[in-house]
């Protein structure tokens, strides 16, 4: 029987093979060799190149600026056209304010009404920005007053692009509130899409830029503790931050072309980091294990980028199939998402082969300084190694046990994904104390549907000839006598008379079940009975809600597109890396375990409301709509880097002789380390986002660091080397039709002979 502890007999063997080889070759003729050749014979050349690289794009983006994606443009299927058509043929609208005026002790009196509306339209009158202010005591506007007179409504616009008009929303902001300090015995706020904006914006930014601050120090730590020496910790941080830089210059740039959600630099931080953290990982690692074996700098130098290197190429090419997926989400948010991360990921992948082993070469065994001698008793090799070769030992003497175990707790775990139901979080799902949103609160329950209506946009070649306005008219009375249909009901033409508007009320907060079920009212059956029927007339709906549940259709109808597309491509790299079908096969099904279990927490969790008080949030009844897909791509992409690693070191073990239980028991043991550092650090930056107020971000921090956990332990320390050991030689099955694959051993590509480089490795 195998004895985990012994392994280092194993590795030494392997090591000493592959050492042999690289003292009688210069430079091994694969590319990532090759690369890490060139790059350490023009150490200084290439360190420079890649800081004047980062400085010129990050410089080109801030000077182009970002261009941000529009309401119009990232909505999709039916209220996206609408939103088109409302863009084209409403130039000159404006973003609508609404000020609710509400008493707390039964009805408004007329005199005291009177006195705190002429006080607001007098201030607002002197603001500027601001038009086409109504008043609740204008004759015609008894809609703006409630059924039980405790509540009214002052409207006003705000003048210039409503796309804009948070930022010109601020002397309204403080018009509303000195009215409120000088009557006090009434409740006076403001809300709208500019005030909302606004402030949900700014609660945005907050949390980003917390998180931000807070994740790299975090990030710093965890490599510190990993590495023992501040320096050889700096330096994934700093390559993950130099190939952020870049993509967030490169994305400015492109967003001309391609317009990008206003989120676009925390996603490609959050992927910068975490891929940066992880090809520098696996690279440092192999690099100062040669050398604590005896290697020279050089020879350290060569086999780190023979094998790691080369186990970053690939994984950084999965990932990069894996982010560019986003481009099948049917969205152009996720578009621009793709465009982003695909420029990180590349930038660091490009980084990590060629100025990672630049930076080694001018380091040389400076690496280590900085070391603290109580962090180096933690992270040496009684530590977490000797842990993982204990659980490592069990399982590979029960993987059928122990196997069986993982799977059935990562099964039992995706079981309640089955009922994952997605929703859009909406207004439900903002932080609650924002007062923008408490004023919401109130004006929905005193205006049922006002804030947020259902807009009905119809086209015909003259909206204003008696048969449209009839169908209009129609359309108004069959909407009312539905009951989840309700005033005030407007109707607006636009100046070419293509087309009208209708804003109907509706019932429920905008996102909810009421809400769903009132817009299904009006598209498949108030519709189609009236105005729908008329010849040469279409009609489109949009609104908040309608918005909403078009962008849940489109995630669900576009994801086998997605799956299909982020599996095929890893299935092909793998096979081709690999030279073995049943790798691939092995590695999609992980990674999905891995999602569905991740999946299955976030319904237990968010779905059902677990840990409300201890997480801070309340449950909107399901996931946010975008999430599933987005953290499919990330998840598949970032696990992909742990599997790669460990299974090319197998491979390695494998093809330099090793039988394939003590190549598997060896690949694990050897990545136990990195793979734990990278995990950790990943865990510890995802955990950071759970703590943000937005429910989406809280969502997205707690799959993400749930997912990478699992992976990275019960997956890879459990469930991978227990398939392994029970598949046997049958882990490299490769079918004859596909014997034409491109073979290359590990032993092949590091005793390949090559010219000597014309410096020297090594400072």
């Amino acid at each position: 029987m195998l004895d985990p502890l012994g392994l280092h007999i194993q590795a030494g063997r392997v090591t000493e093979m592959a050492g042999a080889a690289m003292t009688t070759a210069h430079s091994p003729k694969s590319l990532t060799a090759r690369a890490a050749g060139w790059s350490a014979a023009r150490r200084w050349r290439v360190v420079l190149a890649w800081l004047a690289f980062v400085l010129v794009a990050y410089a080109i983006g801030t000077v182009a600026g970002v261009v941000q994606i529009t309401s119009s443009d990232s909505s999709i299927g039916e209220s996206g056209i609408a939103d088109r058509v409302l863009a084209r043929e409403f130039p000159k609208e404006r973003a609508g304010e609404e000020v609710l005026i509400q008493s707390s002790r039964g009805s408004l009196q007329r005199r005291q009404l009177a006195a705190v509306v002429g006080d607001l339209v007098s201030r607002l009158e002197q603001a500027p920005a601001i038009a086409a202010i109504r008043s609740p005591l204008s004759a015609g506007n008894g809609g703006q007053i409630s059924k039980d007179g405790r509540s009214a409504l002052v409207t006003f616009q705000i003048t210039g692009n409503p796309e804009t008009a948070k930022d010109r929303v601020g002397p309204a902001l403080a018009a509303t509130a000195a009215v409120q300090r000088a009557h006090r015995g009434l409740f006076v706020g403001e809300v709208g899409d500019a005030s909302a904006n606004k402030a949900i914006e700014k609660r945005v930014a907050d949390d980003f830029r917390r998180a931000e601050i807070t994740s790299l120090p975090v990030t710093l730590l965890i490599l510190v503790l990993a590495f023992g020496s501040a320096v050889a910790a700096a330096i994934p941080l700093l390559l993950g931050i130099t190939a952020v830089a870049a993509a967030l210059g490169l994305t400015a740039l492109l967003s001309h072309g391609l317009h990008v959600d206003s989120s676009i630099s925390s996603v490609i931080l959050l992927i910068g980091l975490a891929v940066g953290v992880d090809y520098s990982l696996f690279y440092l690692r192999r690099e100062r294990e040669e050398r604590a074996r005896g290697r020279s700098l050089r020879d350290a130098l060569q086999i780190a980028a023979a094998t790691s290197g080369r186990a970053v190429l690939v994984s950084g090419l999965t990932v990069l199939a894996a982010m560019a997926g986003m481009f099948l989400m049917g969205s152009r948010t996720f578009q621009s998402f793709g465009m982003g991360t695909v420029l990180v990921v590349a930038i660091a992948l490009v980084g990590s082969l060629t100025v990672l082993p630049a930076v080694l070469a001018i380091l040389g065994d400076r690496i280590d300084r900085g070391r603290l001698p109580f962090v180096r008793r933690v992270s040496g090799r009684g530590g977490a190694t000797r842990l993982w070769s204990v659980i490592l030992g069990g399982v590979l003497r029960r993987p059928l046990l122990w196997g069986g175990l993982a799977a059935a707790l990562l099964v039992g775990l995706a079981i309640p994904a089955f009922r994952l139901h997605t929703v859009d979080s909406g207004i439900q799902g903002l932080p609650h104390d924002l007062p923008v949103i408490r004023v919401y609160d109130r004006t929905v329950a005193a205006f049922p549907g006002q804030p947020l209506p259902a807009v009905v946009v119809v086209r015909a070649p003259d909206v204003a000839s008696p048969e449209v306005q009839a169908g209009i008219a129609s359309l108004r009375r069959a909407a009312l006598a539905t009951g989840v249909l309700r005033e005030p009901v407007s109707v607006d033409v636009s100046e070419s008379h293509h087309a009208a508007r209708v804003m109907i009320a509706i019932t429920g907060s905008g996102t909810d079940a009421a809400s769903n079920h009132a817009l299904a009212v009006l598209r498949h059956q108030v519709i189609p009975a009236t105005i729908g029927r008329l010849p040469g007339v279409q009609v489109q709906t949009t609104g908040w809600t309608a918005e909403s549940h078009d962008f849940n259709a489109a995630m669900k109808s576009h994801a086998p597109y997605v799956f299909a597309f982020v599996f095929g491509l890893a299935f092909l790299l793998l096979l081709v890396t690999f030279r073995s079908i049943v790798i691939p096969i092995k590695a999609i099904v992980l990674n999905l375990l891995s999602v569905g279990a991740a999946y299955g927490v976030l319904v237990l969790v968010f779905q059902d409301g677990r840990f409300e008080s201890l997480l801070g949030f309340h449950s909107v009844g399901g996931v946010t709509s975008w999430l599933p897909l987005f953290l499919f791509v990330i998840l598949f992409g970032l696990s992909m880097d742990y599997h790669v690693l460990i299974l090319s070191r197998v491979r390695e073990a494998h093809d330099a002789g090793m039988p394939t239980d003590e190549a598997v028991a060896h690949g694990i043991k050897s990545t136990a380390g990195v793979v734990t550092s990278a995990a950790v650090v990943m865990v510890g930056v995802f955990s950071i986002f759970a703590t943000l107020d937005m429910i989406d971000m809280k969502m997205m921090g707690i799959g993400l660091a749930v997912a990478v956990l699992l992976d990275a332990t019960i997956v890879r320390a459990v469930l991978l080397p227990a398939a392994m050991q029970l598949l046997g030689d049958w882990n490299w099955y490769l079918p004859r039709w596909l014997s034409w694959l491109p073979r290359r051993s590990a032993r092949a590509e590091l005793a390949a002979p090559a010219r000597r480089p014309r410096e020297p490795l090594g400072a």
